[in-house]
């Protein structure tokens, strides 16, 4: 096949999206990227595909494998890691997607990518992470700002991959941990707009991100969907709660296992989305997820069991920021931070960050088991389960 054949195959796609999308989805051919690339102009992949083989074989999404979801510094095969929890993410949404009539390739690009900015071991570690950039004046640490800032601007030693402002305005929006009965894309933004957004939510303002897209929208909802009956089976299985315990006004809504649980909330959000405009749950469907979650966040994401390790996790944070901020003062080039990070960055990255910046993206890009190598092993915490 010839060159110019296989660029007829990406009009092809794009006529028939035009033909079998919904008016509520984004064609790929409405793809805004800052830079324009001579390249893909040429290329046979639409916008949106381009954008997830980016993220597919971006390092950061590689390091999803050994990155905490809930339950940390455990050792079992069966409990959800962070790298399964964004598939799980894709699959839900893009079912959700099918049937609504949506982008299936921008919806799996945001939900791919939403969670690469998480930092080693979950939102504890984010919690202390952003303490710490807080005491030296950066601004806050959200996973999901810095999951857009690792893509835009610290991805191929700081050249970034130039993807798509819808992917990267979900990537930011994706936000499952609040509660939405119902949410309307806010469309039009630009990329000052996602610009403004992200120093906003650094700066500490409580910014209610909504995303430019309904295909945005759909993994936000999918989010949660994936989230809350995998954590719930997770924790059955370590002994931390038990399946009668649930709440019976959610079982009856919802039902008592994770399969049960997805169906049941995917099923709620297609029929009362179809053709609306907007994703929404059921009144009913949506105060049984609303107790649902209020159970988790009490019985499992506060439970002392799993908190103990807190302090120590803590304490580590700070002995490896302060090493390798100094480090990075100092240009100790034997240092893990230049080895492994700074060495080969682009200039713009380096000229455009300080010292505490560039610790902050070479932590919450470590796995669990890296930042655990080069942390002082007598200040290891043991598993809060042994």
């Amino acid at each position: 096949m010839e060159k110019s054949d296989l660029q007829g195959l990406r009009q092809i796609l794009d006529r028939r999206e035009a033909e079998q999308l919904s008016e509520s989805a984004v064609d790929s051919a409405a793809g805004v990227r800052r830079r324009k690339e001579a390249r893909l102009a040429t290329d046979y992949r639409q916008n949106f595909a381009v954008d997830v083989d980016r993220i597919l074989h971006s390092l950061a999404y590689t390091r999803y494998i050994d990155k905490t979801q809930v339950f940390y510094l455990i050792e079992n095969d069966h409990i959800t890691h962070r790298m399964l929890h964004v598939q799980l993410v894709s699959k839900v949404a893009r079912t959700i997607g099918r049937f609504l009539g949506l982008n299936e390739d921008l919806i799996e690009a945001i939900a791919i990518g939403h969670d690469i900015g998480h930092p080693p071991f979950g939102h504890d570690g984010e919690h202390c992470l952003s303490e710490l950039c807080r005491q030296c004046q950066i601004g806050e640490f959200h996973h999901n700002v810095q999951s857009v800032h690792f893509l835009d601007h610290v991805e191929r030693k700081g050249k970034g991959w130039n993807l798509c402002l819808q992917t990267l305005d979900g990537i930011l929006c994706h936000n499952g941990e609040v509660h939405d009965q119902q949410m309307a894309p806010a469309r039009g933004k630009t990329f000052a707009d996602h610009g403004a957004e992200m120093e906003r939510k650094q700066a500490g303002e409580d910014v209610p991100l909504v995303p430019m897209t309904l295909e945005g929208c759909v993994v936000r909802f999918a989010d949660t969907v994936s989230y809350v009956g995998r954590d719930i089976e997770d924790a059955i299985r370590l002994g931390l709660i038990d399946r009668s315990e649930l709440p019976k006004t959610s079982v009856e809504q919802l039902g008592d296992t994770n399969g049960t649980i997805v169906y049941s909330l995917v099923t709620d959000i297609i029929r009362n989305s179809l053709d609306k405009g907007c994703v929404a749950f059921s009144p009913e469907v949506s105060e049984a997820l609303r107790e649902l979650k209020t159970f988790n966040y009490k019985r499992i994401y506060m439970n002392p069991a799993l908190k103990k390790n807190f302090a120590s996790i803590k304490r580590l944070y700070e002995v490896l920021f302060d090493r390798f901020v100094d480090d990075v003062y100092h240009r100790r080039s034997g240092s893990a931070v230049y080895e492994n990070f700074i060495d080969g960055m682009a200039g713009r990255y380096i000229s455009s960050h300080r010292p505490e910046e560039i610790v902050r993206d070479f932590i919450s890009g470590m796995t669990d088991k890296y930042f655990l190598r080069q942390a002082p092993e007598e200040l290891h915490p043991a598993s809060p389960l042994a």
